[in-house]
């Protein structure tokens, strides 16, 4: 059976579920080979993290590059592995950083590239919604190696408990694959919230709240939920930017996705129409989110968000 790369996500260095995702939809094709790129050092640890998913084997590389380097240094490794290997496939998880990972080593490689797929089939089809998610596209790579960028959240991974062999290989980074320097860097804060584009559950706040997210936080709470917000409530500056969900900002797809005081742009459905099931509270019956939701409710968030959260929490007790 032929091999399939996926590159092991993850952030802060923790391994994500984002990981067995890539496994789930790369075992469709082929033994999976997760590839590690760690710190000097951490390879054995970043490689014990990983515990669940269809995976076949891991490939470790260990190098002081990915840390000084960044994107060079990761792409550049990634490729070379890629040439020694052959695989069917690479997967790559569609956040920024696996992105850009993924465009570099398209270069690197000579090979086509599809980014943000919600699927890919046992044929190396990937499946995209395109045009703020009003159009679904099923496309194939016809060159090369296909290298393939998936959504977190848009495949149901198989958590199955795993203990794949673990292969240490030594790589040298390119001095072109240099010339950019990380000078300083700081880990992703990590609340006592999921993080964004990892979470089932996104509780999202807009324009409506006018700058209150107090009710939308406290529901999120309750859930367990991670906390979004749509571009107008970022570029009013009444939630961070980092928790901007939309076309230019995260893409997720959670099981569950509550859009609060939100009118539904376009560019905002672009980046959470595919979730799962997608709940919305608006005081504005004629609001554009209400043509995607699977429930609705009209009404005020301030009013309809406290009686939520105290239902929530009442059935927990």
């Amino acid at each position: 059976m032929s091999s399939v790369i996926i590159l092991a996500d993850f952030i802060g260095g923790k391994n994500t579920k984002t990981t067995a995702e890539l496994a789930t939809a790369a075992a469709r094709i082929g033994d999976v080979v997760a590839v590690v790129l760690a710190p000097q050092g951490q390879g054995g640890a970043y490689a014990a993290a990983i515990t669940q998913g269809p995976i076949h084997s891991i490939v470790v590389v260990e190098s002081e590059s990915f840390a000084a380097h960044g994107v060079g240094a990761a792409a550049d490794v990634l490729a070379q592995i890629i040439v020694s290997k052959k695989p069917a496939a690479v997967l790559i998880a569609s956040h920024a950083f696996g992105k850009e990972v993924a465009g570099r080593v398209a270069v690197k490689t000579n090979s086509g590239i599809i980014t943000d797929a919600v699927d890919v089939s046992a044929d190396i089809s990937a499946t995209q919604m395109v045009f703020g998610g009003s159009t679904t596209v099923h496309s194939k790579i016809s060159h090369g190696t296909p290298i393939i960028t998936v959504r977190p959240n848009s495949i149901s991974a198989d958590l199955k408990q795993v203990s794949p062999v673990i292969e240490a290989l030594s790589f040298e980074v390119a001095d072109g694959s240099k010339k950019s320097k990380i000078t300083s860097s700081q880990a992703p804060v990590q609340g006592g919230r999921p993080e964004l584009t990892e979470a089932d559950i996104v509780v999202s706040g807009g324009r409506g709240t006018n700058g209150d997210f107090v009710a939308v936080e406290a529901f999120a709470d309750s859930l367990g939920a991670a906390v979004g917000a749509s571009r107008a409530a970022t570029d009013a500056g009444w939630y961070p930017h980092s928790h901007q969900v939309g076309q230019t900002g995260k893409t997720v797809s959670p099981q569950l996705y509550v859009a609060c005081g939100i009118s539904g742009a376009i560019q905002h459905r672009a980046g959470m129409q595919t979730s799962k099931a997608i709940v919305v509270i608006n005081k504005d019956p004629e609001a554009p989110i209400f043509e995607i939701a699977d429930f609705g409710v009209i009404g005020d968030l301030f009013a309809v968000l406290p009686q939520a959260t105290e239902g929530v929490l009442a059935r927990k007790s």
